[in-house]
């Protein structure tokens, strides 16, 4: 007789967040508050001299507050670009760090202050099976976030994300103490993203939006040992599906303008909330198929350039390599919550009024097919430079991505994910 014990509660948390044109100003209040006076700046190198970084180091020099810049940020970051940052934030006894840029500067400043802070060997809280999956020990230094790009949500999570190259493999660490202490969200800073960063971040958001608002429901997950032990990614729940529902909406309503009118105002502002109300979401509720086979489709990448991103390396930006995975994926999981589904659909603006259940994956897929050929994504990972029989080692890669594939709302297996590849390798 199963002996199973299911999970009973959920909790919701989140950074705070500040929203506006020109919130970026407040670093230097917020740090203050936090009582940080020696602070690392954690950015890119496209940023380094741009008006969010500028604006930053002076607010913060107005608060007396000590500022030091680390620029060196990879776009994708790599278990390689973590432990650099890493190590240039050890050598400089800082009390507090600021990121400025998108997922990958959040994230590369989550890991520098997590491992300056609990000093540890590098795999021992990167999520199991591939790292030890150790809980984080304690609280960490003041951290607040700044995003430059309408996606990732990074600014509300406690999540960072990052290539490990050993294994040609994304995975990352969660933990709910790598979460920022406050997201400064300033629609002034996504004016500058080229088309495509708008593109990929956008769609990185809807299917944050749309994974969470489909993920196994909370009460479904066999309850922890001890609250210590109950996961950032808890599955659906009904706070999370309504930042999620929202998210999925206003994206949808904005994206396209935002990404082919770089000067459409409204919609990046609209997209910037958009992003970091799926976080909220995602955040809490968690992502899962597309975003555990994105995670060796970017991996695996061969030959594949994208305008807008860093041309030294072949790269497939994360919300490219999360959606191409999408609509084979929702075909695959409709059947086990048919009425989610659809309505997913309709917040995307697809009319179900006379749809049936079991068309339920296919009214999805196809709505999300319809809003990316709007956006210039390429027709399926054949697009990117997989072949067919590239999906047996896509699946491989994917399977050990147990913190979202097991919150698929209908399991899967090795061969299940190898055929869910190659139904992705061409959309339409």
């Amino acid at each position: 007789m199963d002996q199973t014990i299911f999970e009973t509660g959920f909790s919701i948390d989140t950074s705070q967040i500040k929203f506006g044109v020109g919130i970026t100003q407040e670093v230097g209040f917020e740090m203050k508050r936090l009582g940080a006076k020696n602070v690392l700046i954690v950015t890119d190198p496209n940023l380094s001299n741009s008006e969010p970084v500028e604006i930053s180091k002076r607010s913060l020099e107005s608060e007396k507050i000590s500022v030091s810049i680390f620029d060196q940020v990879h776009v994708e970051p790599t278990d390689i670009s973590f432990k650099e940052c890493i190590e240039y934030a050890s050598q400089g006894n800082f009390d507090g760090f600021v990121a400025i840029g998108g997922g990958s500067s959040i994230d590369t400043a989550k890991a520098a202050n997590l491992y300056t802070t609990h000093p540890a060997e590098f795999l021992t809280y990167v999520n199991a099976p591939i790292g030890s999956g150790t809980p984080v020990p304690g609280p960490l230094k003041p951290l607040v976030a700044i995003p430059t790009t309408g996606g990732t949500g990074s600014e509300t999570t406690g999540v960072a994300i990052f290539d490990l190259i050993s294994m040609k493999a994304k995975t990352g660490i969660a933990h709910r103490y790598l979460r920022p202490n406050v997201g400064l969200v300033d629609p002034n800073n996504s004016m500058t993203m080229p088309k495509m960063v708008q593109a990929c971040s956008g769609l990185d958001l809807l299917s944050h939006g749309l994974e969470s608002f489909t993920a196994m429901p909370f009460s479904m997950r066999e309850a922890p040992l001890s609250p210590e032990f109950r996961p950032a990614y808890q599955g659906s729940n009904p706070i999370s599906d309504v930042w999620a529902a929202k998210a999925i909406q206003m994206c949808s309503k904005n994206i396209v303008s935002a990404v082919h009118n770089a000067n459409d105002f409204e919609s990046r502002s609209e997209m910037m909330l958009a992003a970091t109300f799926a976080g909220v979401g995602f955040g809490n509720a968690g992502c899962h198929l597309p975003h555990g086979m994105s995670y060796p489709v970017a991996g695996m990448v061969t030959n594949n350039l994208v305008e807008g991103y860093p041309t030294d390396k072949p790269i497939i930006p994360h919300g490219m390599s999360v959606i191409l995975n999408a609509p084979a994926v929702f075909r695959y999981t409709a059947p086990s919550n048919p009425e989610r589904h659809l309505e997913a659909a309709q917040l995307m603006g697809a009319d179900i009024k006379h749809a049936n259940l079991e068309d339920a994956g296919d009214i999805l897929a196809e709505t999300i097919i319809n809003l990316i050929k709007q956006i210039d994504i390429p027709n399926g990972l054949s697009a990117v430079g997989f072949k067919n029989e590239d999906a047996k080692a896509l699946a491989t890669g994917a399977v050990p991505q147990h913190r979202v594939i097991k919150l698929s709302p209908r399991s899967v297996d090795e061969k299940d994910l190898e055929q869910l590849f190659l139904d992705s390798m061409k959309l339409w």
